[in-house]
């Protein structure tokens, strides 16, 4: 089993891979269901056992919170998303971080600078 862990260029490349496979598959949305992102995560690159640093990024917090207490996992939705998304944003997103913004709504960020899949 692979470790949970990742370097923040892992997350930066992995978060980028599943958004543009998501977005691919099923257009744009603020938020995908556990299992579109799931399925997403297994068709990147990395391995399946990081899919809940994508869910943090992709799915409400509701979904993320109801997935993980459905197979009796535990994973912290806020440090993990602020994790996410200081990693694809260079540490800018420090400044304006909310729990319930959608990747869609970040402020004041160029998305097709982050997402550059969205050009």
């Amino acid at each position: 089993m692979a470790s949970c862990e990742l370097a923040p260029e892992d997350k930066k490349a992995y978060g980028k891979e599943v958004g543009e496979i998501l977005v691919k598959n099923h257009g744009k949305k603020k938020f995908y269901s556990p299992e579109e992102v799931k399925t997403a995560s297994s068709h990147s690159r990395f391995a399946m056992d990081w899919h809940c640093w994508a869910m943090c990024l992709y799915t409400s917090p509701s979904d993320f919170e109801a997935y993980h207490l459905s197979v009796g996992e535990t994973c912290d939705y806020g440090s993990m998303k602020a994790d996410m998304t200081s990693a694809l944003t260079d540490g800018a997103s420090e400044s304006w971080f909310n729990l319930d913004v959608s990747w869609l709504d970040w402020p004041d960020i160029e998305l097709s600078s982050v997402f550059d899949f969205l050009d």
